[in-house]
């Protein structure tokens, strides 16, 4: 389960047998959500309220490169 980011207290990470299309999971404390890198659509989501899944979504949305980048560098390796 690779950590790629941590922000405000958040960690971004995926799990080693992912699935399409590319996504991250998200989580701090008992909060978690789900967001696709390229539509930035999320796909899951808990106690979480609109403020901050709007602010998850834009911290995506600006290290959407390096997620992307580490996605495809683990799972093509």
């Amino acid at each position: 389960m690779p950590t790629i980011l941590k922000i405000d207290g958040f960690r971004f990470f995926f799990f080693s047998n992912e699935h399409s299309p590319e996504h991250i999971h998200i989580e701090k404390g008992d909060t978690y959500a789900r967001i696709e890198l390229e539509s930035l659509k999320v796909t899951d989501s808990y106690n979480l309220d609109s403020k901050d899944l709007k602010k998850l979504v834009a911290l995506v949305k600006k290290n959407r490169e390096k997620l992307q980048g580490d996605w495809n560098e683990y799972f093509t390796s």
